[in-house]
């Protein structure tokens, strides 16, 4: 009786492992069509400047794309001419106007909740996939459907969102002050290394160390032995890994002040470095991190302080 117990236990418990796998090929292809239609609009955004703008002045890096448009291979006074001509209208797919009315806002808006799903929607397929193989192994979980792993992406998403909204406010304000540039880039480089000191300072306070860990080794709230969980639990256990994403990664993502909202090479990197720092344990790289956008920091201080004294 107790073998026979034990066979039907360890059948159970492969049917466990296997059958709720088959719903993470779908959840993966959600995620990937979100983070593709993020990708999609940046780029889009950037294809409509560039025939037409000096991508220089979009941020480090974005002088590249100059050689698609009439730009090419003029020198830094003939651009500058170029571009009284040529700024960003409300004409220009996707671009805020000047005048900051409630479309220009929700154009700002969608522009940052599509960077959330092209930076930040890829680094939580690590941790989606530590719930979904969370779910599979409890016992007499025999579910194929991936809803609940659906909802904690959209619990996760909905904490950048909120993240969009606090970006666009802030967006406006330093427009409004006459800090950003009509190419979203930072009008000086006091707002630059502002930006950079401070998400250098925060790379090595115990509260990133704390958001970063919880990343690399989530815990579950609403997992437990009894039953599969629903779709309402899922998004608030979504909404929980938000907000420790949040945590670890609010500071870099806000480094994009620093080097240009539409700066779409930096958009790649800080992407990147975020996925690789949430997956990877390392004790090196967060503080690798943070040194180097102090560096960053204390150079254009330092410049800074010597065009003050020269001048």
């Amino acid at each position: 009786m107790t073998s026979l117990r034990t066979i039907r236990s360890n059948e159970t418990g492969s049917v466990n492992r296997e059958q709720p796998q088959r719903g993470w090929p779908l959840v993966l292809a959600l995620v990937a069509l979100l983070s593709v239609s993020g990708w999609a609009y940046l780029i889009a955004m950037v294809a409509d400047m560039v025939p037409v703008m000096d991508m220089s002045e979009a941020g480090p890096g974005m002088v590249i794309l100059n050689s698609f448009n009439q730009f090419a291979g003029l020198p830094a006074e003939a651009r500058a001419a170029l571009a009284v001509l040529c700024l960003p209208t409300s004409a220009t797919f996707g671009m805020p106007g000047t005048d900051m009315t409630a479309i220009d806002l929700a154009k700002i808006f969608l522009m940052w909740a599509m960077m959330a799903l092209a930076m930040m929607l890829p680094t939580a397929i690590p941790m989606l996939r530590a719930y979904h193989s969370a779910l599979a192994v409890r016992p007499g979980n025999t579910a194929v459907s991936g809803k609940p792993v659906v909802a904690a992406m959209f619990g996760y998403l909905a904490v950048w969102l909120g993240y969009a909204v606090v970006a666009t406010a802030a967006q406006w304000a330093l427009s409004v002050a006459g800090a950003m540039t009509n190419m979203m880039a930072p009008a000086s480089m006091a707002l630059t290394a502002s930006v950079l000191l401070a998400a250098g300072l925060y790379q090595f306070t115990p509260a990133k160390k704390a958001c970063l860990s919880r990343c690399w080794y989530p815990r579950w709230v609403f997992v437990t032995d009894e039953g599969t969980p629903g779709i309402l639990p899922g998004f608030r256990e979504g909404l929980i890994q938000g907000w420790v994403c949040l945590g670890c990664c609010w500071a870099v993502m806000t480094v994009m002040f620093a080097v240009g909202l539409m700066n779409i090479v930096w958009i790649a990197l800080l992407g990147a470095l975020m996925a690789v720092e949430k997956t990877f344990p390392s004790r090196v790289l967060p503080p690798a991190i943070g040194a180097g956008l102090l560096v960053w920091a204390g150079v254009l201080v330092s410049l800074i302080l010597l065009g003050n004294a020269t001048g």
